[in-house]
């Protein structure tokens, strides 16, 4: 192939070909996955909230107050979304801590 036209090697590379789609947007592997703490008889909004602050990012012990009146008056609120590893991680954290935890959803 040395010595010939560009245009007759670039012809023998292969193309890559996308296959249809056979699930909706999200709906691979990459999916989303939340963290998701339930309402409980135990917990004080205090302890949600704090705990909250000390291992969701972002989350400030006010912000924490915000979730846990969420969570008092729906029953439960997500408090993480995001990749699989550091929701695991999340959700183990807050299950030590006490916290009353739905399983993890991907979606």
């Amino acid at each position: 192939m040395y010595g010939r036209a560009a245009g007759f090697i670039l012809s023998r590379v292969s193309r890559t070909v996308e296959l249809p789609k056979t699930r909706p947007p999200g709906g691979g592997l990459g999916d989303a996955w939340r963290v998701i703490v339930r309402n409980d008889n135990h917990n004080t909004f205090d302890h949600v909230a704090h705990t909250l602050a000390r291992f969701i990012p972002g989350v400030t012990v006010s912000r924490g107050h915000e979730i846990a009146n969420v969570i008092h008056g729906s029953g439960q609120a997500i408090v993480y979304t995001g990749q699989k590893e550091p929701a695991e991680l999340y959700w183990e954290q807050l299950k030590s801590a006490g916290l009353t935890m739905a399983p993890l959803e991907q979606g």
